[in-house]
């Protein structure tokens, strides 16, 4: 299995830290301020770590719990950095019943990495997902925001071959 690298807080990182207060600044006098902050900066840093939260709140004049009540309840919050590729794998019950498993367990033989985690390279992240409204298509898998829908683990194995390029570890 591969090794996860070490998250870098883009607070050390003074392009980031600009970036994080000028977000706050722009949102931090508007009704609903942490969802529009949280939100930005999810999508201009693309995760939201641990002192990151304690930085927001502090900043906007909130409980901490307060932040980390959105970021853990919202599934497209992240704490850790993705990899370039997100692959999401629908969990919801049709899509378990019809082969979400054996499509996790595929991926998981394929990249070498458990759900949850990303390739060393930083190419790749899995994620499980609930329901993402495709039941008829089931099983689901969706590969930087694209749907794909009833897969088979050959099917699966060839379109992480072609689209991604990727090689199973060695």
């Amino acid at each position: 299995m591969s090794e996860t690298p070490k998250i870098l807080d883009p607070l050390q990182n003074s392009a980031q830290k600009a970036i994080i207060d000028g977000v706050i600044d722009q949102y931090a006098d508007i009704p609903g301020a942490t969802m529009v902050v949280l939100n930005t900066l999810q999508e201009k840093i693309g995760y939201l770590t641990k002192p990151m939260q304690v930085y927001i709140a502090n900043k906007l004049h909130i409980p901490i719990s307060k932040v980390h009540g959105v970021v853990s309840f919202y599934s497209f919050f992240t704490t850790e950095p993705r990899g370039k590729h997100v692959i999401k794998f629908c969990c919801g019950t049709a899509c378990y019943v019809g082969g979400a498993p054996q499509l996790i367990d595929k991926a998981k033989q394929l990249l070498g990495i458990e759900p949850g985690q990303t390739t060393a390279d930083g190419q790749v992240t899995l994620e499980i997902c609930r329901c993402v409204g495709a039941c008829s298509q089931a099983p689901v898998v969706v590969i930087d925001e694209v749907n794909h829908g009833r897969l088979q683990p050959q099917k699966f194995s060839n379109l992480i071959k072609e689209n991604l390029q990727v090689e199973k570890p060695a």
